[in-house]
């Protein structure tokens, strides 16, 4: 398979994020955006980026990471110190900004907390992209970032740049272009194989002490497809329906909290470590 460079975190991946705020403007700015060619205006390194997410995520290859990284066997942790773990990803080639990784992380879920959200909705806000340390462990950005969409079932054409998917050996597998894949119809998504990435690590990490709302946050934050597209409908559950309301409310956040602003973390770290200290114990498994 082709790779790109793994370390520390590279202009692209940030890109990648970028490029979200150009897809799903906000709606005081969507207007003005309603009507341009956005596929034409993408930057080449985000479409190099999503032509290596579509070749390479297979259903195997998915299979595979979960075997690798399931067993939550890679290191041993608090949370606070996996934000501060998360900071060795650095991104020397932006000159736009020089916020840390946690900066990123805190202003998501101060945020959050200034909106009077719930202590369990604070928390998941602050640990949301903490599964971007498996570009540490030397995982490719394709691998680690970009819209997730479900595998193992025919490649919706509500996926950004579908037509890469033409090289992804899954589409020449039969048992993948039925109408519903592998899968029953309504079998919900907790049982479906998603793309392998930061959502999907997170999510595995930490669902077992949040409440169920966080968990379809983790997991599904990147899951635009489903979300903001309506694909995926036919594979959806009753509950699936009932937590996509919060997804959509975590995404307010996740998407539109950049700011100039900079959190200060040595200022926030009492009130992180004892909110982490409510859900989590003070060493998980990574």
């Amino acid at each position: 398979m082709t790779t790109t460079s793994t370390g520390p975190l590279s202009a692209d991946m940030e890109e990648w994020d970028d490029d979200l705020h150009d897809r799903y403007p906000t709606q005081e700015s969507a207007g003005e955006h309603k009507f341009r060619d956005y596929a034409a205006e993408v930057r080449p390194s985000v479409r190099e980026f999503y032509r290596l997410n579509h070749i390479n995520q297979t259903y195997d290859f998915a299979r595979g990471k979960v075997e690798q990284y399931g067993g939550l066997n890679h290191k041993r942790m608090g949370v606070w110190e996996a934000m501060e773990y998360l900071n060795e990803l650095v991104d020397d080639s932006d000159p736009d900004t020089d916020a840390t990784q946690i900066e990123h992380l805190l202003q998501t879920s101060e945020a959050i907390r200034a909106d009077g959200h719930p202590r369990w909705f604070v928390a998941t806000g602050a640990i949301h992209d903490l599964g971007k340390i498996l570009c540490l462990w030397g995982e490719p950005q394709w691998a680690v970032v970009g819209d997730t969409y479900v595998l193992g079932h025919p490649f919706s054409d509500k996926i950004v740049f579908s037509e890469f998917f033409a090289d992804n050996p899954d589409s020449n597998k039969p048992e993948f272009q039925t109408p519903t894949g592998i899968y029953e119809p309504g079998c919900g998504l907790e049982n479906v194989q998603m793309t392998w990435g930061h959502d999907e690590y997170i999510y595995r990490v930490a669902r077992k002490y949040l409440p169920v709302e966080a968990q379809y946050m983790l997991r599904f934050h990147s899951f635009y497809p489903w979300h903001r597209e309506g694909a995926y409908q036919h594979l959806t559950n009753e509950q699936d329906r009932e937590m996509m309301r919060w997804v959509l409310e975590f995404n307010k956040y996740d998407l539109y909290t950049k700011t100039d602003v900079r959190p200060d973390p040595k200022a926030l770290k009492p009130y992180y470590e004892d909110l982490f200290a409510e859900f989590f114990p003070a060493v998980i498994d990574w």
